[in-house]
């Protein structure tokens, strides 16, 4: 099959591993070429991993990928993808972690913590991807913070920190930094209110 990606990644489009992989996966650690995915994961149809030489994905235990278009009834357009897009760049995500059809491309840094759910069709960059344009500006890293909620078509750019226990609305582009304990949306996203976690 004809390869459209970029001729220096390092053959890792996973697409085409059996599902015997994706199983052998569930029961152990795994490191394939820079990807590092530790034992506990689940994967619902086929992600795609790109990685450039001397830069590195690092997932932790227990995370879920839903890539198939029926493991999520809400709708999926793509299989998650998550990228390297510069060499030195580090994509590190915490344990217990979920995604659906996500796309995450790390040209320098991108730290996700514990148990952030990412929702149907998200995306998460730090660079402008095309820095030969005199319009573009330089990479930022990424920070989201464990316990985020990310909900459906939600955008996160570069330069971001979401503090921990946040909710992202629905189809928010996030272009500025959102504290802990808040609930924000919108385009540019901004905080609506303060989650109250007294019960």
């Amino acid at each position: 099959m004809k390869s459209y990606f970029h001729p220096h990644y390092n053959n890792i489009m996973i697409t085409h591993i059996t599902s015997f992989f994706w199983k052998t996966l569930s029961y152990m650690s795994a490191y394939w070429w820079h990807v590092k995915i530790e034992k506990g994961c689940c994967f619902k149809g086929k992600p795609i991993f790109r990685v450039l030489p001397n830069s590195s994905i690092t997932i932790g235990s227990h995370c879920t990928f839903n890539s198939s278009y029926r493991s999520n009834l809400i709708g999926i357009y793509s299989p998650c993808m998550f990228s390297t897009i510069k060499q030195g760049a580090k994509l590190e995500i915490g344990e217990k972690c979920g995604f659906s059809g996500t796309v995450i491309g790390c040209a320098q840094s991108i730290k996700i913590g514990k148990n952030v759910r990412c929702g149907a069709n998200t995306m998460i960059t730090d660079s402008d991807w095309h820095n030969d344009d005199y319009r573009s500006s330089s990479d930022r890293p990424i920070v989201i913070e464990d316990n985020v909620w990310l909900g459906y078509g939600v955008k996160i750019l570069k330069g971001v920190h979401i503090g921990k226990n946040s909710f992202i609305g629905a189809c928010s582009i996030v272009t500025q930094d959102i504290p802990e304990n808040v609930i924000a949306a919108g385009n540019p996203c901004r905080v609506i209110k303060k989650i109250n976690n007294e019960k």
